[in-house]
């Protein structure tokens, strides 16, 4: 297959396309500087795009199979100014729209576009179990997510199937919030944050991978699905295991006070609670190959 990916050099992204050229299928890299697109020595090709201003080289993109967007500002890169809440947004929202436009206007359009969410979708949800089928929630990520998703209108009204993985916590030491947080733990300074009773709805990097590209695959599959480990844990559970895995001890719980200092509105996120599970990726017939928390910290290393 030829398929196109935006967010190809993050977490996700990257371990997404290596997955892909393995199994030998061509991979086309949305990049916003002109001077790196082209062929590449990895054997993918790069086209431009400025997703802010509405441009796509859709030249670039005829002949997709398919195209999976995962491009996006860091929600917990830095603190939430209001100037980077609103990148967070326009990242998102404008990102989508450029793309589905474009997929749209293809005279031969791809079959699928896998067009990235996030549980956070749901709101803050305590301790109640959540699928795909529970409404969106009113802070400000829910919002977000809701006006993601709806982005990618145009392709959908093109006869496009559209699949909107709501992503969970990815585990990785390589990166993203499990990057930040192994170091820590691997020093014996992990420790709980907040009371630790909040639910974190988590997912391995190569479950992650391995669920994008069923969606991929899978014709019937369209809408929203969730991408989390069917066994969400509170985040005394997660600390508890990331201290197994490393045999490091986890003594030293962050007081929510302390966390409110530190992040500001990002705090709420952090000690947030989404008890989400993968209903529809079950129901579809994906199978985990990390479904509790210890393998996918296992994994993660």
């Amino acid at each position: 297959m030829r398929i196109a990916v935006t967010g190809s050099t993050g977490l996700i992204g990257s371990a997404l396309v290596d997955s892909l050229l393995a199994d030998g299928h061509q991979v086309v890299r949305l990049v916003r500087h002109r001077s790196k697109t082209g062929a590449r020595p990895d054997g993918t090709t790069a086209i431009g795009w400025n997703p802010l201003l509405g441009q796509v080289d859709r030249a670039g993109l005829a002949g997709a199979d398919a195209v999976v967007h995962l491009a996006g500002a860091g929600v917990g890169d830095r603190r939430w100014s209001d100037s980077y809440k609103r990148e967070i947004r326009e990242s998102r929202v404008l990102g989508t729209e450029t793309l589905a436009t474009a997929l749209a206007g293809l005279d031969e359009p791809p079959k699928v576009f896998v067009s990235a969410s996030a549980v956070g979708y749901y709101g803050q949800t305590g301790d109640r179990v959540i699928d795909e089928s529970a409404p969106a929630g009113d802070d400000f990520l829910a919002e977000v997510c809701v006006e993601w998703e709806a982005a990618a209108g145009p392709a959908e009204r093109a006869g496009i199937r559209v699949v909107h993985p709501r992503t969970g916590l990815v585990l990785s030491a390589a990166g993203g919030a499990g990057g930040r947080l192994f170091p820590l733990f691997r020093l014996g300074l992990g420790g709980r944050l907040g009371d630790g009773r909040q639910y974190w709805s988590f997912i391995s990097l190569a479950d992650e991978v391995a669920a994008l590209r069923f969606l991929i695959d899978r014709e019937e599959v369209r809408g929203p699905v969730n991408l989390t480990a069917p066994e969400p844990v509170t985040n005394a559970e997660l600390t508890a295991a990331l201290g197994r895995v490393l045999h490091r001890p986890t003594p030293f719980p962050v007081p929510k006070a302390v966390l409110d200092a530190v992040l500001g509105e990002l705090a709420i996120e952090v000690v947030g609670s989404h008890r989400v599970v993968p209903r529809r990726l079950l129901d579809a017939g994906f199978r985990f190959e990390h479904p509790d928390v210890d393998a996918a910290a296992r994994a993660a290393l």
